[in-house]
């Protein structure tokens, strides 16, 4: 059973993946529509988002030339299913994956039998996409160590200046 739906741009730069499974998520509707989750406000002061959305206009990343999906698409998070991810970033040729979290890409990284990542650009792809790992947007996670970064923001900043310029990428 899929959490929620994927929404994803034709031709994504950036495809924003979380974890669902976790017991926070079961009564939502929206992606990061839980309390203090930081994703919406990220994503706009980063220069992604010309304006901070809502959870309830997720719809809109699309829009923006952007997509959402989870790492877990079922409400067992012991489950990761790596190979239907990859499958899907085949299909939708982003450049960038960016787990939403340390603990995402952890999970992506057990799965792949690869090295854990820090934040940041990493040195392996899922399928066709880069992965890149954002602070964690979870309210839980502030005033936590941001891998000697003083905020979260400066991660997103870092990927969006990785994308800037590309013609795919409409943030208004």
């Amino acid at each position: 059973m899929e959490v929620l739906p994927d929404i994803v741009a034709p031709e994504p730069v950036i495809v924003f993946c979380g974890l669902a499974g976790a017991a926070s998520t079961k009564l939502r509707d929206h992606y990061y529509e839980t309390p203090g989750n930081s994703f919406w406000q990220s994503l706009h002061l980063s220069g992604l988002s010309s304006r901070q959305l809502r959870p309830d206009e997720d719809r809109i990343v699309a829009d923006l030339g952007l997509g959402l999906t989870d790492l877990v698409g079922h409400w067992d998070p012991r489950w990761v299913e790596i190979d239907a991810l990859v499958e899907k970033l085949g299909r939708w040729q982003p450049e960038w994956i960016a787990f939403t979290s340390k603990g995402v890409a952890h999970e992506a990284a057990r799965a792949l039998g690869v090295r854990r990542p820090g934040l940041g650009p990493v040195d392996w792809h899922l399928g066709p996409a880069q992965v890149f790992v954002l602070p964690g947007v979870s309210g839980a996670n502030q005033r936590r160590d941001y891998d000697g970064r003083p905020n979260r923001l400066s991660w997103w900043r870092d990927l969006a200046g990785m994308v800037d310029g590309d013609p795919r990428l409409r943030p208004t």
